[in-house]
């Protein structure tokens, strides 16, 4: 004996609830002979009679009875797990991941710590690499780039403005090198090759001498101690440029910033909740 169908047992339980076949028709949106087949089909698969017929309507057997109480135990669980699965899917709780391009916590961790005053529930995971992490198959929900506006079909790109660069010295390396004036009398650490595509780097390129490069590392701390030390200059993060002192910076340096996500989740309670975050003024 098999039940094919739970939709059988549904027009059944409507059936019970309502004591006419009418009646369970019109609450399930179905024709009354539907009705019919169904419950006939049903007990033919049960090998037992659920409902007697009567002029007034239908009257649960025993083995009915046996069948519907179970039955409507299932549906109710079954109410409250599509109740909890709307419901989570509009609270802002779980785990939110962020990428965003190195030497930016400056700018996008307040605005992130205040995310999260507001929405305690929600624990985010802050990652930080050169790399590209793919929205489409769930590395991350919300990306942070920079450079030229990205272009996959199924992102939604949101601008998040543009960060200055600029070239900072300490005053121990301007009292023994001098002004910057020429570029190419002066000593530069440098990000490496993870950055060559920023249009700082870009526009230093063609101006210095590989003998003006005295460091090249993609971790920032290493850059900044060598900058303070007064044996190099070069660019560093606003949040790590304290105490020194800007010798150049140009417009056409500066970087343009973008909010990405994938369009499966742009929609999202979570992740609008991050855009508006993260769009807020710094």
């Amino acid at each position: 004996m098999t039940v094919d169908s739970w939709d059988d047992i549904r027009v059944a339980l409507a059936v019970a609830r309502t004591g006419t076949v009418s009646g369970a028709a019109a609450d399930l949106g179905v024709h009354h002979a539907t009705v019919i087949r169904r419950i006939d089909a049903l007990e033919a698969a049960l090998q037992a009679r659920l409902f007697q017929r009567h002029p007034r309507g239908y009257a649960l057997t025993e083995a009915g009875r046996t069948l519907l109480e179970t039955a409507d135990l299932t549906d109710q669980r079954f109410a409250q797990m599509a109740a909890q699965i709307a419901g989570s899917g509009q609270r802002i709780e779980g785990e939110l991941i962020v990428t965003v391009i190195p030497e930016l916590a400056h700018l996008v961790m307040p605005r992130l710590a205040a995310l999260m005053t507001r929405h305690p529930d929600l624990h985010i995971s802050y990652l930080t690499d050169v790399r590209l992490f793919r929205l489409a198959s769930g590395e991350a929900h919300v990306a942070i780039r920079a450079g030229s506006r990205p272009t996959q079909p199924d992102y939604v790109v949101l601008s998040m403005g543009s960060i200055k660069q600029a070239l900072f010295a300490s005053q121990q390396y301007l009292d023994r090198h001098g002004p910057v004036l020429n570029l190419r009398d002066h000593r530069f650490a440098l990000p490496g090759p993870e950055a060559r595509n920023a249009p700082l780097m870009r526009w230093l390129e063609p101006r210095l001498e590989p003998r003006n490069i005295v460091l090249t590392a993609n971790d920032a701390d290493a850059r900044e101690m060598v900058i303070r030390k007064g044996l190099a200059i070069g660019p560093l993060a606003a949040d790590r440029s304290r105490g020194l002192i800007e010798v150049m910076s140009l417009p056409e340096w500066n970087g343009d910033l973008w909010i990405v996500t994938h369009v499966d989740l742009h929609r999202t309670p979570k992740v609008q909740a991050a855009l508006a975050a993260l769009r807020q003024p710094g």
